[in-house]
């Protein structure tokens, strides 16, 4: 589904990543973990194309990602891929509905179709009741969950989590853990997480550990 080859990328002399080989299946959940350093989510903005290797390919339901104009690659992301960061990133100013939507109102959806999605989500995540909140009135754990239901508004095939509990207490730590499989289970989307939590990591499909740069 996902595939990504000898991937290198350089900030002045550090060279980060040093030819790193890695396949992503349909609704696998994998999680890459290692020391600070290593390399880890250097790679996960390759993979989700926030960022570009200086060498190397990565190709995704047949498409060279990297031979994309700028135009269709932003497209693309939109559509196909997700993303969860440790800090959320919500937008202080909206509601949590009106975070969850702004991916979906980026494709060009219609308001019906946004509405019923986003209220979909709402429910399997929980967060029904509080979607008139801004997310300064949402606990840890809620924001949290506005932001996986922003990344999966537009039924990514994949989405890219960056310590996604790095920020959680212990109890919702493990509650975000277990929502990920349980989105798997009901939606069949692909997790590619980078986690210094063991316990998430030994939970995922697979565990990808990388040192200096590479994959072991």
């Amino acid at each position: 589904m996902l595939i990504a080859s000898d991937i290198h990328k350089s900030y002045g002399n550090l060279h980060v990543l040093k030819g790193v080989n890695l396949e992503i299946s349909a609704s696998e959940i994998v999680s890459i973990v290692g020391s600070s350093g290593a390399g880890k989510s250097t790679l996960l903005h390759i993979l989700g194309t926030l960022d570009q290797p200086d060498q190397g390919s990565l190709q995704m339901g047949g498409k060279d990602l990297f031979n994309m104009k700028s135009e269709e690659l932003a497209k693309f992301r939109n559509e196909q891929i997700g993303f969860i960061f440790q800090f959320h990133n919500l937008l202080p100013e909206f509601t949590a509905l009106e975070n969850i939507q702004i991916p979906a109102f980026i494709q060009g959806k219609s308001p019906a179709q946004i509405q019923k999605k986003a209220g979909e989500l709402a429910e399997l995540l929980g967060i029904t009741s509080r979607l008139d909140h801004k997310p300064s009135s949402l606990s840890g754990g809620e924001q949290q969950r506005v932001a996986v239901a922003r990344a999966l508004i537009n039924s990514p095939q994949v989405v890219f989590a960056d310590e996604p509990s790095g920020n959680l207490d212990t109890q919702n730590a493990r509650a975000l853990h277990e929502l990920f499989f349980t989105l798997r289970k009901e939606l069949g989307h692909s997790f590619v997480i980078v986690t210094h939590n063991e316990e998430l990591a030994a939970m995922a499909d697979r565990k990808v550990e990388m040192k200096d740069g590479n994959i072991l």
